[in-house]
């Protein structure tokens, strides 16, 4: 059996922040520019949960955009999928994002991003990432 990568996460805004349906619109706009799972992109529509604009925010106080896709051995190809990961990120609205990678040898990754300042806004400058490793399980000997 082929070695299985699975990766999930969420990006997370404040959109009672400043404009909602502004904010939702940019955001909706990266998610849908990025290519369709047929063309084999690392990132895919298809693998985000992309909210309508017209929808009334139901949310508390945090808008959740949540993803998930399953890969053969990512991890081998990590740099290249968090560069495109962090290109979306520049293209939208967020305060903090939260990636996890699950692979078969070598545990569970967790990647953090937090905006500087209050939020990230388009095409403004850097912002923080952060990993944690964890592995469960034991080690066979």
């Amino acid at each position: 059996m082929d070695q299985e990568s699975i990766v999930y996460g969420c990006i997370k805004d404040i959109p009672a922040m400043a404009n909602y349906s502004e904010r939702l619109r940019v955001n909706r706009e990266a998610m849908l520019s990025l290519p369709t799972a047929d063309q084999w992109p690392f990132l895919c529509q298809e693998m985000f949960s992309i909210p309508e604009v017209d929808v009334l925010n139901n949310n508390y106080q945090t808008e959740v955009l949540h993803f998930g896709a399953s890969y053969k051995a990512v991890e081998y190809e990590w740099d290249q999928w968090i560069a495109q990961f962090e290109q979306l990120l520049s293209r939208m609205y967020w305060v903090s994002a939260t990636v996890h990678l699950e692979t078969e040898l070598s545990g569970t990754h967790t990647f953090t991003w937090e905006a500087g300042g209050s939020c990230h806004v388009p095409g403004s400058g850097e912002f923080n990432v952060k990993c944690e490793w964890s592995h469960e399980g034991a080690l066979s000997i």
